[in-house]
């Protein structure tokens, strides 16, 4: 492991402990302690570089300070903005950010964002309870415009600070507010999100040590036999999980022990977003809470659901949450597929300005569209056990779709990524669009194509929901 990585871990395993001291604290103490430990990881880990966050900070309060109706707009422009000045800062002869500067900019962006939409709702949903006399049903609204103090506290909340995952500013202003922290669940369900850790740790560092990656990018690799290259890819991307895997665990063991995102099942909360549901707790009853507004990963799902589309559904799930309801809506295009692909573009700027990420996110409408021509042309027309078969033989597609994205991923550079998506003859580009192109053949005409694209989208609608 790098230094960066152990020091990633150290502040993982550190946030454990010091999430079950802070259910002691009263909610100003809270606030503030939560504040100093955030900021001082901030300062520790990025130094001189802690001015970018602070900078993103202040500039959104401003923004939301001088017009709430065009804060949404104008905080996505602002954030976009500030990170590719973040990125290019060594065109302006400014030293180069460290990663964990890089990391807690990620994460900010995604907070600065969502802060600015929650506003805006508080404001709409009040002017509607005037003009009504009634008490707004929205879910999960602002009790009142956050402060400068608050938005402060907020983005430098020392939960998830650099590993994730997102939450908005609803979810720790009740974390803040909660009556009875220490009767909330904390031990056994941080345990039990951290068994499986050690399992993800070992596998990381024993399949990494077999398969670097670094040797894809040497001539010996290239004189491999073509099939060894092409499971490099699988052992690449397994490499890619595993390590995702143990982060992501850790980071939400770090908010369970804290308490953080913990509300009653009634609330049926999702990844990211928090409660959907107007609901009531009671703590003198054996009210059943849970977890899943820090749900970061579904390890399971990830790895054996059927389709592309919903590998990203239960993937990196908090900002899956926050690119389908501040990004996907705003789309300037219509249709599906268009409209992911706008979506993945998206997704690869705030990662990065490397072109492994738009050569690897700007493939999945490709495969989903490859996904959607065969379902609507061939398994519609199966019966069970036919599709049985197509489900398996989709998922092992998925699959190799996901190792053979996962490479432009994790090589960043367009011409490593071409070079060995070239030394396997874009295998999975070419399955793709022969998948589209016999779909399309043999869907029967356009009225078919039209009526799978409705049934994707009632799918994503109803899956939003029940999820």
């Amino acid at each position: 492991m790098s230094p960066d990585e152990l020091v990633y871990l150290g502040i993982l395993a550190a946030s454990i402990p010091v999430g079950f001291l802070f259910r002691y604290l009263s909610p100003p103490v809270k606030q503030g302690a939560a504040l100093l430990v955030g900021l001082s990881i901030t300062i520790a880990t990025c130094h001189i570089h802690t001015l970018h966050s602070l900078v993103t900070v202040i500039g959104t309060w401003i923004i939301i300070k001088s017009s709430w109706r065009y804060a949404p707009a104008l905080s996505l422009s602002w954030t976009f903005l500030y990170l590719l000045f973040f990125r290019l800062v060594t065109w302006f002869g400014l030293p180069s950010p460290t990663p964990f500067a890089n990391a807690i900019q990620l994460l900010l962006t995604l907070k600065m964002v969502s802060l600015a939409n929650e506003v805006h709702s508080f404001h709409v949903e009040k002017k509607k309870e005037v003009s009504s006399f009634a008490k707004s049903q929205v879910i999960a609204v602002l009790s009142q415009e956050p402060s400068l103090y608050d938005t402060l506290t907020y983005s430098y909340c020392y939960v998830g600070i650099m590993t994730g995952p997102f939450f908005r500013f609803q979810t720790y202003a009740d974390w803040l507010r909660q009556p009875s922290p220490l009767a909330l669940p904390g031990r056994v369900p941080c345990l039990k999100r951290l068994k499986l850790v050690p399992v993800y740790g070992a596998l990381f560092l024993a399949v990494n040590s077999v398969f670097p990656l670094a040797y894809v990018r040497t001539e010996e690799f290239l004189a491999e036999n073509i099939l060894f290259r092409m499971f490099y890819m699988v052992a690449v991307f397994f490499v890619f999980r595993m390590r995702f895997y143990a982060a992501w665990c850790g980071a939400e063991a770090g908010c369970i022990s804290a308490g953080l995102g913990c509300y009653p099942e009634n609330a049926l909360s999702k990844p990211g977003g928090g409660p959907t549901v107007n609901y009531s707790s009671d703590q003198t009853t054996d009210e059943t809470y849970d977890f899943k507004t820090i749900q970061n990963i579904d390890c399971y799902n990830t790895d054996f659901c059927v389709k592309v589309r919903h590998g990203m559904r239960y993937w990196n799930m908090t900002v899956q949450w926050w690119l389908h309801h501040y990004i996907y809506p705003n789309a300037p295009f219509k249709a599906y597929t268009l409209r992911a692909g706008w979506t993945m573009f998206i997704s690869a700027y705030w990662h990065g300005l490397h072109a492994g990420y738009y050569l690897s996110f700007l493939t999945i409408p490709l495969c989903i569209a490859a996904e959607s021509a065969m379902e609507a042309a061939v398994r519609a027309k199966l019966g069970p056990r036919g599709q049985n078969v197509f489900d398996w033989v989709h998922w092992f597609l998925k699959m190799r779709a996901y190792d053979y994205m996962c490479m432009g991923f994790v090589l960043l550079k367009a011409s490593d990524t071409i070079n060995y998506w070239m030394s396997i003859y874009f295998v999975m580009h070419i399955i793709a669009v022969c998948c589209i192109i016999v779909g399309t053949v043999l869907k029967g005409g356009k009225r078919e194509g039209r009526r799978g694209e409705k049934m994707e989208n009632v799918e994503e609608k109803t899956g939003d929901k029940t999820d």
